[in-house]
């Protein structure tokens, strides 16, 4: 593959996210075959696009394809990225990189020594409310970052394998990460389980070397849905909510706080909403994977950032 010609990409597994996937991409015209254990399904959802639906084995010995999208269950993640990386293909992986970081490394390690892209499916860092409030923060709308708490909240998704900070906390994880710089130093976490045996809930403090600490709290057990994500700064705050429509998903609020003797003056803005463009975050995520195959640059979510969400959620599963 020159610079100058679109990868050839291979989507592997065909439930809820690979299907979406395979849309994406077919719509992107890059797509070149489907692949899942059945057969029928991955040769339905191919047809569309012009693509061919096989088995996984094809996929890996195909030297036509140059990219694999993996949309497994995470066990077999790491199993199957190897394989790609190892058969000579740039690989997307779907959140979580693996189900334990000691894989998670594995997978990058080898990724780096093949000279391949590895990339991590953490998808709301593509969303526009996302973009929009790194450029503010950037700018030094919300001045010294302080403090970052996320809320993912609703009902329902249970899994045997899974529980709720594993299959709910990956993408968060990610954005706090992203926008606190780097790895926490400490992480304390505090989970139940309710229904099932396993966690259903969980409160998750981090503290990174920057100063900012974060707050995380995931639950399948609410009988409300939430998803907020709010960033202290020391000049102001920003609330995105992505249950709201697009005029009002991303909010900026201007503080102060002021002594006078033994009381404090303190106020606060009305909210200044952030004008978003509604984008399709999947498009833009493969997009960039796709456009870091052709320039060889590193993907915002690589492998490394997918490994740093592992071991957040290994400390805070202890």
């Amino acid at each position: 593959m020159t610079q100058s010609t679109s990868p050839r990409l291979a989507v592997i597994g065909c439930g809820y996210w690979g299907a979406n996937h395979v849309r994406t991409l077919g719509e992107m015209g890059v797509l070149h075959a489907v692949s899942d254990v059945h057969i029928e399904r991955a040769e339905m959802l191919a047809q569309p696009y012009g693509a061919k639906g096989v088995m996984p084995d094809e996929v890996f010995a195909d030297a036509a394809v140059d990219a694999v999208v993996l949309a497994l269950p995470a066990h077999v993640h790491a199993e199957f990225a190897l394989r790609a990386i190892a058969d000579g293909k740039h690989v997307f992986v779907e959140k979580p990189l693996s189900l334990s970081s000691a894989d998670g490394a594995h997978v990058v390690e080898q990724a780096a020594t093949a000279g391949k892209v590895l990339m991590t499916g953490h998808i709301l860092c593509y969303h526009n409310a996302f973009v929009a409030l790194r450029e503010r923060i950037a700018a030094g709308d919300l001045g010294e970052i302080r403090y970052i708490q996320s809320h993912r909240l609703g009902f329902g998704k249970f899994h045997a394998r899974f529980d709720a900070l594993w299959d709910l906390a990956p993408h968060d994880l990610s954005m706090i990460m992203t926008l606190a710089g780097g790895e926490p130093e400490r992480v304390q976490g505090v989970h139940r389980g309710v229904s099932i045996g396993t966690t259903d809930l969980a409160h998750v403090h981090l503290d990174f070397a920057s100063g900012v600490g974060a707050h995380l709290h995931v639950s399948r057990h609410s009988p409300y849905r939430e998803r907020r994500f709010t960033v202290i700064g020391s000049k102001g705050m920003a609330v995105w909510d992505d249950l709201a429509d697009w005029p009002q998903k991303l909010a900026f609020y201007r503080h102060s706080i002021d002594p006078k003797g033994t009381n404090w003056d303190f106020s606060l803005s009305d909210p200044d909403y952030a004008p978003l463009e509604p984008n399709m975050a999947l498009t833009d995520e493969l997009q960039h994977f796709v456009d870091c195959i052709g320039t060889g640059a590193t993907p915002q979510t690589d492998g490394r950032q997918g490994v740093a969400v592992l071991r957040v959620l290994e400390k805070a599963g202890k």
